[in-house]
């Protein structure tokens, strides 16, 4: 191949009515580069990448894509897998209710010489091949939506296989797997190089971006801040080419006030999935739950919610035994539940900011005919500011926000209830470094305020440095518990050697 790029963009523009998303972008990738394109959630990635992937079309007449040296036109997804581009989205896009095979085959199933049938037989074995080759323990005959988040997305990665893609484009791909999973798919990532296949890496995880990138790309504020070897930079400058500035990232400061009395006990807690929880909460605590993914945490918190049933147990609030039988007893009893998968669990994507805002609190704009919108929209305006959620208006679909932005408008939710005890569910999954910091402002605030906090994240270093306590689960058990002593190297070893079923030495 004469030309050394595989892809070429340059000058990419975007604008969509109100804002110009994207000025005069370029982007340009070698086969077998693994290419880490950063920025903070807003900043024009997926706006880019949509672009790249046919899912929205370019400012006409702005800029030009190039496929080998080749000008092309990608007007649709058709066309951006017919030149061989391939896009994992963050949001898992798979029909749940067909088996993996079905899946991997959509839209170019195998077919018997009789060519009006499928040949289900030849699309199992080959499937099971593919899966079987990235070291995942799947039947391929499993409905996908039987399968755990974590086993969803290497499916969508494994779909991404089955096109002959010579770029790859994967958007937050372990923000769902476990750390074995992630050694799985870095394996692969490596074999897919050494083939010749180019990715584009989109990740807030700087551990992966430096252990996988070859080069860095920044977006911010929609245009390129700069392109480079992943070697020429560190962390402290990537960050500050991000955000435009120096910034501090998380750190476990000192606590100006003593915890209060307990507003939460949970005693012999059980269900199909949980068995004999018990543990204490305390007004203006953060407290910490560990462990790995299917351990049980979720299922805890969904459980304390109202959502799923509570076969045994007792729930005590305020000295006060209640019983929660659904998501409305619970809000009832000043609790607010913010869910990991804020796509299905979460938020109305089709309606606007200020309906998803104001939609857990209807009661308190409604007048005797029709709703007092001043009130609603001082509550839009609040936590607008203090989340820094960026919207041209209140009137904005939540769809057309990026991820970040969306889980800021999730947890603003939730906390325009004014809740006395907040449980978190992986509160910066997807979120930039920046809005990260905006976020434990925000939950060491709240326990100043009193709020007391159940923080449920798979990142070890924000459960040490937020937690005051942290309570390690393994199999739908609480396997130990442990002070925070601050000393992250010890703290990780423990909670590790908890969430996979050990026992800590009776000396610590």
């Amino acid at each position: 191949m004469d030309n050394q790029y595989f892809l070429e963009m340059y000058g990419i523009c975007k604008t969509f009515p109100g804002a110009r998303v994207l000025n005069n972008v370029e982007l340009k990738i070698k086969p077998g580069e693994v290419r880490a394109l950063m920025g903070e959630n807003g900043a024009g990635k997926s706006t880019l990448i949509k672009i790249l992937g046919g899912i929205y079309s370019k400012d006409h007449g702005c800029g030009c894509i190039k496929i080998n040296g080749k000008e092309v036109e990608i007007n649709s997804v058709h066309d951006a897998m017919a030149h061989g581009i391939s896009i994992i989205h963050q949001e898992i896009c798979l029909a749940e209710n067909m088996s993996v095979a079905d899946n991997l085959f959509m839209g170019q199933e195998m077919l018997k010489k009789v060519k009006c049938f499928v040949d289900d037989k030849q699309m199992i074995k080959k499937a099971q091949q593919v899966i079987d080759s990235m070291g995942m323990d799947i039947d391929v005959r499993t409905k996908v939506g039987d399968l755990s988040i974590a086993k969803q997305q290497m499916v969508e990665i494994c779909r991404a296989l089955m096109y002959d893609s010579k770029l790859i484009v994967m958007d937050e791909p372990t923000s769902s797997l476990t750390q074995a999973e992630i050694e799985q798919l870095f394996a692969q990532i490596e074999k897919l190089k050494k083939s010749g296949i180019a990715i584009i890496y989109i990740s807030h995880r700087m551990d992966e971006i430096f252990r996988i990138a070859d080069s860095i790309t920044v977006l911010r504020d929609g245009e390129l801040i700069g392109t480079d070897l992943a070697a020429n930079l560190d962390r402290d400058r990537l960050i500050a080419m991000m955000v435009g500035r120096e910034l501090m990232e998380v750190q476990k400061t000192e606590r100006k006030h003593e915890l209060a009395d307990e507003c939460l006990v949970v005693k012999n807690l059980g269900n199909m999935k949980l068995r004999d929880i018990n543990f204490s909460l305390r007004r203006g605590e953060i407290l910490g739950f560990a462990g790995l993914v299917g351990a049980g945490r979720t299922e805890l918190a969904r459980a304390i919610f109202g959502i799923d049933r509570i076969d045994s147990g007792e729930i005590y609030i305020n000295g006060e035994k209640v019983s929660i039988k659904n998501p409305r007893d619970a809000i009832a009893r000043k609790i607010a539940y913010v869910p990991e998968d804020r796509k299905h669990e979460g938020l109305f994507l089709v309606h606007d900011i200020r309906y998803n805002i104001s939609i857990s609190i209807l009661e308190r704009f409604i007048k005797i005919v029709g709703v007092n919108r001043k009130k609603e929209q001082a509550i839009l305006d609040e936590h607008r500011e203090k989340l820094s959620i960026r919207m041209t208006s209140g009137d904005q679909k939540v769809q057309e926000l990026s991820g970040g932005n969306q889980q800021k408008v999730l947890v603003s939710k939730w906390l325009a209830t004014d809740p006395e005890i907040l449980i978190l569910d992986e509160p910066t999954r997807g979120i930039d470094v920046g809005a990260k910091a905006a976020i434990y402002r925000l939950i060491y605030d709240l326990a100043e305020q009193g709020v007391a906090i159940m923080l449920i994240s798979s990142e070890m270093e924000e459960i040490i440095n937020l937690s005051d306590r942290i309570i390690v689960m393994h199999e739908g058990e609480i396997a130990g518990e442990l002070e925070n002593r601050g000393t992250s190297e010890s703290m990780q070893e423990e909670i590790m050697v908890l969430a996979s079923g050990g026992r800590l030495n009776d000396e610590r």
